[in-house]
């Protein structure tokens, strides 16, 4: 029975009661040991009814070994493996070793929980309840959260239960003491229901309200103590918190056990699997031995499996041993724990028990993290790292290890601890993978420009230290800084395809003054004829970090078609290697280029997701850049309250990390709200920052800067940019960069000019295939010619102008164009509408029905979204009569798109 619970135990019921509807939820409990929390948790799945429940508990033992609980909470639904996607499957597979390591990433494992409890559920809810997640293996941590924070319509509850709240993004429940009523009656319903008044008085005031102190000091009296002849309590030794005074009394009545029962349980306490026969043969012991134990309530024998009644009952009888009986308990364990499926425990095992340094143990761990970095474990593997540089005898050793830790937990996210690891790497020298980890440090946790000054540091920095140079010193947006990367990229030998030789030349305007040699064939001073980007992006036997850079490069220099299929073979790969953080990369570049092109929705779709991978992963300074991505499609689309949120989160970040080019990148969205609303004198305060370096590194704001200026009045910034547009055009020689600088000339022409220039912005933009910059260009085209009264012909253009906006989604540039078409006095239909029939979604359901229409099943489209099938469907239901169709066939037509091949979810 609960007591003074009533509240709580009736939020989890509606939760499992809703449930039984579709509807999913999770939850955070927390609260100190001994508050309740498992109590509860017992009490939830007692009353599940028909609900399928699934259970799991961290232990301390456990925490490095990655998915240990995940595995104990899913095996009852293994057996629906096979229903999953194959990437998802193998996935899940890979981490509880049931496969060879297969380079998933962590973002897929979280899916696939997701998927399999959705499949799991079936006609019946689910409820998953984690207790002790505080000790949970961070790789499960992870993947349990991730499924959590996507729950919607799996009729999946999904409990954790935690003594400190942590960031995991879920609805968190503290539970606090017992008030005086119910810490009356829990006395007087148990143990304590004979003691006399101020022994009992004594007990409510030491226990504070702890339900399971209320329980257990009472257990711990003996008889003296129970008549109140002597002191009520034992003591506590150092903290006297109800918690700790628990674990005493728990201490003390372990103390009272047989040698034999308590040398049984030290080691079931050291141990982590719960396997009976395993505790018995390294205690050399009979399930005898045992019997005293189970008596007193302090453990439970389940057929083959022993538990402990609490965590705090584990904790007593570990921490009351001596040193040399918890060293020898862990070697009996690690000699007992043979096979090489134990081989990560037997590892650990024998960690504990070093007293010294010893070589054998660190390699042993060492093994133990290459095999949880193949899972995608690489919490677990960084932590195996540091402890095997604590065990290296040789300090070159060590230090390697220290900075193959911190590199583990770079990859996990983990940058506080990134940052405690490399503060005790101070006197190594500073090696390439030394200075490669700091360089990640500083770039989302620190400066940019720092990062960039910590990689050219290395004294010969070879061909991958000065591509991931080029990367930072992008992010920081300081010509100087790439001028010096690409100083130092000429010294290298060429490479294959000159990738870093054809950097040095896009990025190495060292002047600042931007100027070729305006033939626009892409001569010039420091330029190359034929850029070799596309070859080096395609080529798979280079670093991925190199591909990338020639990637984007290709995006820079204004080929955004041969950019968007770039990144597509890019992400690719990224998704078949588990390359996490690059996938958010990719998926970023992906979201530009497609950006660039018009296809605003499909760009919007993409940085979501790789802004959902960074959050994941967190990799804050790719996250800056991403919500810069969705403030311009925001921006475009007419949501400003969106776009200013999002523009405004990214530059308080980019700015307080010296991510210049972010800051560039944000204050551009911030302008696009004010373009498109007619306001340019706002987008030019915006717009309008100190120009310097080659071209290339802000070429993308020049038109915007250039109209912005010249429709402010603002005419020699106006002339200052089109000159670096026209610089960059000649450097790029592509048709969308010169189709741009050719608008820059048109307006800050006088009218002789102006017209020719325009002419030779819609033909070349209409060479580029850039339909919203097309759109545009013709939009500014038919104001020029309106203002000079040539209606007719401004009719056409603006015609033209507007149907485009229309097509993309980008309303408030429609109704510019619209005002413009009516101030040439054609009449509008009032029935014309700037919104797509998209804009009537949700953005979740956005997404899933524009992946729909385009022909994917429920389960590709859940994969891309990172969301379970059943909630796929889900959206669905609720877009349909929205859109006004009755079946996903009829999609394309609401959409106004091509029918595309068509699969049933």
């Amino acid at each position: 029975m609960l007591y003074g619970r009533d509240g709580e135990s009736g939020l989890l019921r509606g939760l499992l009661a809703e449930a039984a509807g579709g509807t999913s939820a999770a939850l955070v409990l927390y609260g100190e040991a001994g508050i309740g929390k498992t109590a509860l948790l017992d009490e939830l799945a007692a009353g599940a009814g028909r609900a399928r429940v699934l259970r799991t508990v961290g232990i301390e033992a456990e925490t490095e070994l990655p998915f240990a609980a995940l595995h104990q909470l899913l095996r009852p639904a293994l057996d629906r493996l096979g229903v999953l996607p194959g990437p998802q499957a193998d996935a899940l597979r890979s981490a509880f070793g049931l496969a060879a390591a297969g380079g998933q990433d962590r973002f897929l494992t979280g899916l696939a929980v997701l998927t399999l409890l959705s499949e799991h559920a079936g006609e019946d809810p689910v409820l998953c309840l984690v207790d002790d997640a505080q000790w949970l293996d961070r790789p499960s941590l992870d993947a349990l959260a991730f499924a959590a924070r996507r729950l919607d319509a799996e009729g999946v509850v999904m409990v954790f239960a935690m003594r400190e709240p942590q960031p995991l993004g879920l609805p968190e429940l503290r539970l606090d003491a017992l008030d005086p009523a119910a810490v009356t009656a829990l006395l007087d319903g148990r143990d304590a229901a004979g003691l006399p008044p101020h022994v009992r008085e004594r007990i409510a005031a030491e226990a504070a309200g702890n339900p399971l102190a209320l329980i257990e000091l009472p257990r711990s009296l003996s008889a003296e103590q129970r008549t109140g002849l002597l002191g009520p309590l034992p003591a506590a030794p150092g903290d006297p918190s109800p918690s700790n005074r628990v674990r005493a009394a728990f201490g003390a009545r372990i103390d009272r056990l047989p040698a034999p029962t308590r040398a049984a349980l030290l080691v079931a306490a050291a141990d982590d699997t719960g396997d009976l026969a395993t505790v018995l043969r390294a205690a050399g012991a009979t399930p005898e031995a045992l019997e005293a134990a189970e008596t007193a309530d302090l453990i439970r024998l389940d057929g083959t499996t022993l538990v402990f009644r609490h965590p705090l009952v584990r904790a007593a009888a570990y921490r009351s041993a001596t040193l040399a009986r918890r060293i020898a308990a862990h070697r009996a364990l690690a000699d007992t724990l043979d096979g090489a499926e134990h081989a990560d425990r037997r590892a650990w095992h024998r960690a504990a028990a070093a007293t010294a340094p010893d070589e054998t143990v660190a390699r042993e761990l060492d093994l133990a993290a290459e095999r949880a970095t193949g899972r995608q474990g690489t919490a677990s593997a960084s932590a195996a790292h540091e402890r095997a540089s604590q065990l290296s005898p040789d300090p070159a050793d060590r230090r390697r290890r220290l900075v193959a830790a911190a590199q583990a937990a770079a990859d996990a996210g983990q940058f506080q601890r990134v940052a405690a690891l490399l503060e005790r790497t101070e006197d190594a020298a500073q090696s390439a993978e030394l200075a490669r980890v700091q360089a990640a440090l500083q770039l989302n946790e620190g400066s940019a420009v720092r990062a960039v000054e910590v990689l050219l540091a290395v004294a010969d920095a070879a061909r991958p230290i000065l591509v991931e140079a080029f990367h930072a010193a992008r992010s920081a947006g300081v010509p100087e800084l790439v001028a010096r990367v690409a100083a130092r990229a000429r010294t290298l030998p060429t490479g294959p395809h000159d990738t870093l030789a054809a950097a040095a030349a896009l990025y190495g305007d060292e002047d600042g003054d931007g100027h070729g040699d305006g033939d626009g064939d892409g001569g010039g001073r420091g330029t190359v004829r034929e850029w070799p980007f596309g070859g080096a992006a395609r080529d798979g036997d280079l670093l991925f970090s190199e591909r990338f850079l020639a990637a984007h490069a290709t995006h820079a220099l204004a080929d955004h078609g041969l950019a968007r299929d770039l990144a597509t073979l890019l992400l690719a790969h990224c998704r078949a290697q588990g390359l996490l953080g690059w996938q958010a990369t990719s998926l970023h570049l992906l979201a530009e280029a497609r950006l660039a092109l018009g296809e605003l929705e499909s760009a919007a779709t993409g940085a979501a997701e790789g802004l959902r991978i960074a959050q994941y992963a967190g990799l804050d300074h790719r996250a800056c850049y991403l919500r810069t991505t969705l403030a311009a499609c925001a921006a475009i689309e007419g949501d400003e309250p969106r776009s200013r949120e999002l523009a405004e989160t990214a530059l308080a970040h980019a700015t307080a990390h010296d991510l210049g080019a972010a800051v560039l990148h944000a204050h551009h969205a911030l302008a696009l709200n004010h373009l498109g609303g007619g306001d340019p004198a706002q987008a030019l305060a915006h717009l309008d920052h100190p120009l310097t370096g080659p071209p290339v590194l802000n070429a993308f704001l020049l038109p915007d800067l250039v109209e912005a200026a010249a429709r402010s009045g603002a005419d020699r910034t106006a002339v200052a940019a089109t000159a670096r547009a026209q610089a960059w055009a000649a450097r790029s020689a592509t048709p969308a960069a010169h189709a741009l600088a050719a608008r820059c000339r048109a307006l800050t022409s006088t009218d002789a000019h102006a017209e020719a220039a325009f002419d030779s912005a819609v033909a070349l933009g209409e060479q580029a295939g850039g339909s919203l910059e097309l759109a545009r260009t013709r939009l500014l085209h038919g104001e020029w010619l309106r203002r000079r009264k040539r209606r007719s012909d401004a009719r056409r253009v603006l015609r033209e102008a507007m149907e485009a906006f229309e097509k993309a989604g980008a309303r408030p540039w429609a109704e510019r164009a619209r005002a413009e078409l009516r101030g040439t006095g054609e009449v509008i239909d009032a029935t014309s509408a700037t919104a797509t029939p998209l804009g009537r979604l949700t953005p979740q359901e956005r997404e899933v029905v524009r992946l729909a229409a385009a022909g994917h099943s429920n389960r590709e489209i859940a994969a891309q979204l990172f969301l379970s099938p059943r909630t796929v469907g889900h959206h669905l239901y609720r877009a349909f009569p929205k859109l006004g169709v009755a079946s996903r066939d009829q999609l394309a037509h609401a959409l106004g798109e091509p029918p595309t091949r068509q699969k049933t979810g």
